[in-house]
C-alpha cells in the first residue's frame, strides 16, 4: 500500500505540478500524516523536491513540492519505417539525449545493434549517480511489419525476420534495467496520457500520422490496447477514397502516400523526411494530400464513433505545427458536414505532443510501470 501511495503521489504531482502536502492530501483522500511520511520519503530518493515557501495566507507558509528533473531517467526507442531514433528521458519527460539514424526499411539486426551502441554510449556520458537512475527502455515497434514490405517497396523475404524475433528481449539481455514493448501508435496515444496538457479528456480516440497512419484509444483515463495490444488499429479501416474506391485509410492518409506524391512530381525521396518543422513541399502536391486525408480520417472517425462512444479525438504527426492545424481544422469541417442520425459528433482536437509523440511514448513504458498509477486513480482518491 505504500508503495501505491507514493507512486499516487507522484501520479498526481506530475498531471497537476507542484503543490503543498495539504493539497496533495485533500486531492488523493491520504491523511495528513500518511502524505507527511510518503513526501519525506521521496524526497530522500531525490524523486520530489522543495520550492520557496509561499507567504501571505493564514498559518503556516506552504511549502510547493515538484518532480526532481533528475529523480529517474529513461531510455525510449522508436522503431519507424524510415529511421531509428533513441532518447534519453529525465524524470519531467525531456529529452536530454537523441540519436537518430535513416534506413530504407528496419531490421531486427539493425534495430538490435543500434540499441546496444547507441545505449552504451548515452550511459557512459552520464555521471554514474545518473546512470543508476535509468529505469528502463521502452520500444515503439509497428506491430507485424512484415505485412508492410510491399509498401516500403521492398521484398517480403526481408521483412520476414521480424516474425519470430523478439527484439525487447534480445536487448533487456544486454542491460541490467527493464525493457518494455508497444505498438508505435499506442505509445504516441500513451505519451499524450502522460506527457500532454492536464485537461486532456478522459476518453478519446487518437490519430497519430507518420510514415504509416496509426491510432490510439482511452477510455476513462486508461490507455486500451486490446488482447492483442493492436487496439484501434485505425489505419487498417475501409474509407471510400476521392476516385470513390474502398482503400485501407494507411493508403490515404500516411506520409508515405505523401513522398510518393513528391516522388512523382520528380522531387526527392526524402524532401518530407528532412525535418518535421518545416516542410518545403510543391503546394498543389500538399494540398491534394491534406484534401485526401481529411476526407479518409474524417470518414475514419465517422464509422469509428458508432462503435465506441468518446467526445474527443486527437490528431498529431510527424509534421510541422501549421500542416497539423490544417489537417485537423479539414477533419473538423469533414465531421461536422457528414452528421448522421444516432452520431455523435466529437470534437476534433490537436494533439499536444508532436513528432516526438513515439519516442516519449517508448520512454514513458518504464516510467509509468516504475513511478506512475492510472490517471483516474487519483481522481478517485486513495485509502490510507
Amino acid at each position: 500500500m505504500r508503495v501505491y501511495n507514493e507512486r499516487l503521489v507522484l501520479s498526481l504531482v506530475r498531471q497537476a505540478g507542484a503543490m503543498a502536502k495539504a493539497e496533495i492530501a485533500r486531492k488523493t483522500g491520504l491523511s495528513a500524516q500518511a502524505v507527511s511520511v510518503i513526501t519525506r520519503s521521496l524526497e530522500a530518493d531525490g524523486l520530489l523536491e522543495r520550492h520557496a515557501p509561499v507567504r501571505g495566507k493564514i498559518g503556516q507558509p506552504s511549502v510547493p513540492l515538484s518532480l526532481a528533473k533528475d529523480g529517474a531517467f529513461f531510455l525510449g526507442l522508436k522503431i519507424g519505417r524510415r529511421s531509428l531514433e533513441l532518447v534519453l528521458t529525465d524524470f519531467l519527460g525531456k529529452v536530454r539525449e537523441r540519436v537518430c539514424v535513416n534506413h530504407a526499411y528496419p531490421t531486427p539486426d539493425g534495430a538490435v545493434t543500434f540499441a546496444r551502441n547507441e545505449i552504451d554510449r548515452l550511459l557512459s556520458r552520464m555521471p554514474a549517480d545518473h546512470q543508476k537512475r535509468v529505469g528502463g527502455l521502452g520500444i515503439a515497434l509497428p506491430f507485424q511489419l512484415w505485412d508492410w514490405a510491399g509498401t516500403l517497396g521492398v521484398e517480403p523475404s526481408k521483412m520476414d525476420g521480424w516474425r519470430n524475433r523478439n527484439i525487447a528481449v534480445e536487448i533487456g539481455e544486454l542491460f541490467e534495467f527493464p525493457v518494455y514493448l508497444r505498438n508505435d501508435a499506442s505509445a504516441a496515444c500513451g505519451a499524450e496520457l502522460v506527457f500532454g496538457d492536464a485537461g486532456k479528456p478522459r476518453d478519446f480516440l487518437y490519430f497519430f500520422i507518420g510514415f504509416f497512419i496509426g491510432g490510439g484509444l482511452v477510455l476513462d483515463n486508461t490507455l486500451y490496447t486490446g488482447s492483442t495490444g493492436n487496439a484501434a488499429a485505425l489505419g487498417s479501416l475501409y474509407v471510400p477514397a476521392s476516385d470513390g474506391r474502398l482503400r485501407q485509410l494507411v493508403e490515404i492518409a500516411s506520409l508515405a502516400t505523401l513522398e510518393n506524391a513528391v516522388i512523382a512530381e520528380g522531387h526527392a525521396a526524402a524532401m518530407p523526411w528532412n525535418s518535421p518543422v518545416d516542410w518545403r513541399l510543391p503546394e498543389n502536391t500538399l494540398e491534394t494530400w491534406l484534401a485526401d486525408a481529411a476526407q479518409g480520417i474524417g470518414h475514419a472517425i465517422l464509422s469509428s464513433v458508432s462503435v465506441i462512444d468518446v467526445n474527443h479525438v486527437l490528431i498529431d504527426g510527424w509534421m510541422p505545427d501549421s500542416v497539423r492545424s490544417e489537417l485537423v481544422n479539414r477533419v473538423r469541417s469533414y465531421v461536422s458536414r457528414h452528421s448522421a442520425a444516432g452520431i455523435h459528433i466529437p470534437n476534433v482536437l490537436e494533439g499536444s505532443i508532436g513528432p516526438d509523440a513515439r519516442s516519449l511514448g517508448a520512454a514513458s513504458l518504464p516510467l509509468s510501470e516504475r513511478f506512475l498509477v492510472e490517471r483516474k486513480a487519483f481522481l478517485k482518491g486513495s485509502t490510507s
